[in-house]
């Protein structure tokens, strides 16, 4: 069965490296990251993830995917083409994420407000979206633990703006 891989988390938690880690074999990569200067980035989004699973692949999209609203037409999309989808939450406490994403190189490196504000807009993707799965990410040893997310509230959880930064 061709999946929809949803990755969510705040930049500079990890997710490209989660990808290649673990899905890159698999999955086709779609990144507005990786489409440059391009114009309407989101339509063009839509349209990398429509012809993946049409032509019979699993996709992964690596975003910040952080609102339900952002989730929702990739979730449509997964579903009308049959696909199981999957969210993989990347849970990176804030402070690492900027500490991370202080590290990339040039253009890949966003001014730590945009960190910031990703971490205050944050919701938690759950099973109620649409989603056939929802696995916790968590970097370990230069790894990554995946385990089932349970639903936690109405909320789902992961309220990254009440850690400590």
């Amino acid at each position: 069965m061709i999946t929809l891989a949803v990755l969510v988390g705040l930049p500079g938690a990890g997710k490209t490296s989660f990808f290649a880690a673990r899905l890159a074999d698999t999955h086709v990569h779609v990144s507005k990251d990786r489409m440059g200067g391009a114009p309407d980035k989101g339509r063009r989004q839509l349209e990398e993830v429509t012809r993946a699973l049409l032509d019979g692949r699993s996709v992964a999209v690596d975003n910040i995917n952080g609102r339900a609203a952002d989730r929702a037409p990739l979730i449509e999309l997964g579903k009308a083409a049959g696909a199981r989808v999957v969210a993989y939450v990347l849970e990176t406490p804030v402070k690492a994420a900027l500490a991370r994403n202080r590290s990339r190189p040039g253009p890949a490196r966003v001014p730590d407000v945009a960190v910031l504000t990703a971490a205050r807009r944050l919701e938690a993707p759950t099973s109620a979206e649409g989603f056939d799965d929802v696995f916790h990410v968590r970097a370990e040893g230069g790894g990554f633990e995946v385990v089932p997310r349970p639903e936690r509230g109405p909320n789902g959880g992961m309220d990254v703006t009440r850690r400590k930064r």
